[in-house]
């Protein structure tokens, strides 16, 4: 079999996942002298790292009412990757003008969609601001995704005595598929493989959405030409037929027979029957369940963090000041010291990838911030465990390649991201950067927890912030492998100047990650090089010498990644705009991790859970 490669008319998008939100308030301000207020609600869109507002749309007005129920729903597409910002702007309209600004305001509201999508029921409640001295009320937001066209259909055909269109030998028969669009025209929405040399052949079985099908309207046309494949491109047209979803469906208890018409040669011979025939053999559906019908149905997912703190990191306050942390007391060294390291303490030069600037935050925060805001939207308590590795703890510098930030053995959780940046800064006040790089025991850690739960009402996604090469490689990848059966998704961050090539492997989009002859069960890895922004203030900074491992950790502004990640500039805004640097850096981390679900729920046939109407 081959394909047909050179027939190539513009394939239809399929779309994507959208979601409709309905919108309520209630006990709104009253700003009608004798009536009460006429709402409309005006909802703005955030552009993916962007500050600015756009206007996306409104509903219709509702005389004299301070507790609306809107008819006129908001349909968005959902990108889980993203964080979307929305505000809701209330006013009472008392004039014909369509501009805002000759209304009267009656509050305000600022979500983000993954708030609504992952709260309970979908449905958020948020008090609106913005009127000095005034309670505006609450506004409801209830959070649907579109639930038409989500079946996925598998058929096979076959074609009986078609046309022979080859002069050294029979035909090379395929079939393009085309739905109809509302304006008389046909896109194409599949084409299946070539079968060589044959006027019967039998196409494999193959999958496609029924959205991609027939957008959801079983009575609409779908046209299905048959070709002659030829190696030049200009493959014979052998004829036609046309059919619909609904009549297709029926071949589940029957097979169905449709002739193929060539309109040209009906025209010309008088006696022509059909050029062949192709008889549906197999047609079934079932539903397709997505990303948000798992949330929906209660899954939470649980996001733990793990953070480098090795010496290749950079120089720490102590070192600067030439002091020493007070839990190795009187006498002990600092600096290099005797052993070539630094000590302890809060870096403060800017050639640290762990240095805080009063005016931008470092590489680990910005990565951490990114995805972490993201991610906690779906989490219920917002409880996140957070480890750090590759350090030396006090009191007897014992080295861990997992301890709490917190400092707390038995609860490792921060409360929200804010409390985990809380707990990473005050870990660099008091542990000594060390080495080496291992992530198998934090991994262990997240797959022991992950193993506790696995009937899909928890996921969880571990984030590894690194500034440099794995130093236990096999064991991560046993781990690796282990987990894949498990109910979790890796995102590997890496920032500063280290070479990452070896972490490739461990992002198994191309090949299966594999341990003593054990294959992952699924690609639950993404490996992601991040880095800051090079502020003005680091662009001078000297190159800082490691001794540990005799190399020099080049200044920010040499920082560059290998031309086979991805480049520097889709990450960093040449403004320096952490805000866009982020939003990039968090869609292309977690673009994955939806499908990463989905492929762990199918492989353990695991149906999202009706969502409770109570």
């Amino acid at each position: 079999m081959a394909s047909p490669g050179a027939l190539e008319p513009a394939a239809g998008s399929v779309p994507g996942t959208k979601v409709e939100l309905t919108v309520s308030c209630r006990n709104l301000l009253d700003m009608d002298t004798f009536s009460k207020s006429d709402p409309v609600v005006v909802l703005f869109v955030q552009g993916s790292g962007s500050s600015e507002w756009k206007e996306f749309g409104r509903t219709e007005v509702i005389d004299n009412t301070l507790n609306p129920d809107f008819v006129r729903k908001f349909v968005l597409d959902y990108y889980f990757e993203e964080k979307q910002n929305l505000r809701f702007d209330v006013y009472n309209v008392d004039s014909k003008s369509c501009s805002v600004l000759k209304q009267d305001f009656l509050g305000q509201a600022f979500v983000a969609l993954g708030e609504v999508i992952g709260s309970q029921r979908g449905r958020l409640e948020r008090a609106l601001t913005g009127v000095p001295g005034k309670r505006c009320g609450t506004i409801l937001l209830l959070a649907e995704e579109l639930s038409n066209c989500r079946d996925i259909v598998t058929m096979q055909l076959c074609a009986n005595k078609l046309d022979k269109k080859d002069f050294f030998g029979k035909s090379d028969p395929f079939l393009v598929f085309y739905r109809s669009n509302e304006d008389g025209t046909f896109t194409i929405c599949h084409k299946t493989e070539v079968v060589k040399n044959t006027l019967n052949p039998v196409w494999q079985p193959f999958t496609i959405p029924v959205r991609a099908l027939c957008n959801g309207d079983y009575d609409r046309t779908v046209k299905i030409d048959v070709y002659d494949w030829d190696r030049d491109g200009s493959h014979d047209f052998i004829g036609e037929f046309a059919t619909s979803y609904r009549e297709l469906s029926r071949a589940q208890s029957q097979f169905t027979v449709y002739e193929v018409l060539n309109p040209r040669k009906k025209c010309k011979k008088k006696k022509y029957v059909n050029s062949g025939t192709v008889t549906l053999l197999s047609f079934s559906v079932e539903s397709e369940f997505t990303f948000v019908d798992y949330i929906r149905g209660g899954t939470q997912l649980n996001f733990t963090v793990a953070i480098d703190f090795t010496a290749s990191n950079g120089e720490c306050s102590l070192c600067a000041r030439g002091g020493v942390p007070r839990w190795q007391g009187r006498g002990a060294s600092h600096g290099a010291g005797a052993n070539g390291h630094c000590t302890a303490g809060m870096p403060s030069q800017p050639t640290s990838l762990h240095y805080a600037s009063p005016y931008q935050l470092s590489a680990y925060a910005l990565a951490l911030k990114a995805v972490g805001e993201i991610i906690q939207d779906y989490d219920s308590d917002k409880l996140f465990p957070a480890y750090g590795f590759g350090a030396k703890l006090p009191p007897d510098g014992k080295i861990s390649h997992q301890f709490p930030l917190n400092n707390n053995v038995d609860n490792p959780s921060c409360a929200g991201i804010e409390g985990v940046l809380e707990s990473y800064l005050q870990s660099l006040r008091t542990v000594q950067l060390y080495g080496p790089t291992n992530f198998a025991p934090v991994i262990n850690q997240v797959a022991g927890a992950a193993a506790q739960v696995t009937d899909g009402s928890q996921y969880h996604v571990l984030l590894i912030i690194t500034d440099g090469v794995i130093s236990d490689m096999l064991q991560t990848k046993e781990a690796i492998v282990t987990a894949s059966a498990l109910p979790m998704s890796i995102i590997i961050v890496g920032v500063g100047p280290a070479e990452f090539e070896a972490m490739e492997e461990l992002d198994g989009d191309e090949v299966r990650v594999s341990s003593r002859g054990r294959y992952a069960e699924r690609d639950i890895v993404q490996v992601t090089p991040a880095l800051s922004p090079v502020p003005p203030w680091a662009r001078d900074a000297q190159p800082l010498a490691d001794p540990r491992s005799h190399r020099v950790v080049s200044n920010w502004a040499a920082n560059f990644f290998p031309s086979k990640f991805v480049p520097f500039r889709d990450y960093v805004d040449d403004s320096g705009n952490q805000v866009l640097s982020m939003a990039r850096l968090a869609k292309d981390v977690l673009a994955e991790i939806p499908e990463q679900l989905l492929s762990y729920m199918k492989t353990r046939d695991i149906k999202p859970r009706r969502a409770d109407p109570q």
